[in-house]
């Protein structure tokens, strides 16, 4: 948009939105799955996962820090997980319902939300130096500028 061209509202009119819509969708459904596989599973395939974890970085599940994080892992502390988890996806879903019907309110949310995990992609990459750090930095960086551009245009209007 140029100059002095007013903001247009309907949602038709930004697909860029559309697209972190469906993609905040899909990290809403990835987080629900998350939390019934856990509520599902129990605690038991949780510890077994990260004593694995913690067999491959050469420490000793029996002994120390890594044997009072197994210990943390209970039927009380999944259900927490999970229910993060689910509070998780449905703030996602919120934001995908907004971005979907362009407001103005979901763009803000989005773009802050987007902005919060750069450093972490940032740190990814310098730790675990790779094609998948950078894809991640990239989409990320690209749905801050996509979703700045849109709250940029609502203020000039």
């Amino acid at each position: 948009m140029t100059g002095n061209t007013p903001y247009n509202p309907d949602p038709h009119a930004h697909p860029g939105l559309a697209a972190i819509a469906l993609l905040e969708a899909g990290k809403a459904i990835l987080a629900f799955l998350a939390a019934a596989g856990l509520e599902i599973s129990g605690p038991g395939p949780l510890r077994n996962i990260i004593n694995t974890l913690i067999l491959r970085i050469g420490g000793d599940p029996e002994h120390g820090s890594f044997s009072s994080l197994l210990g943390l892992i209970t039927p009380d502390t999944v259900h927490i997980g999970a229910t993060v988890l689910v509070a998780y996806g449905l703030l996602r879903t919120l934001e995908a319902w907004g971005l979907w019907r362009a407001k103005a309110w979901a763009s803000w949310l989005g773009c802050i939300s987007a902005a919060l995990y750069l450093p972490l992609d940032i740190y990814a990459i310098v730790k675990h130096p790779g094609w998948a750090a950078w894809l991640l930095l990239a989409v990320n960086v690209l749905v801050v500028w996509v979703l700045a551009r849109d709250i940029g245009k609502r203020r000039r209007h």
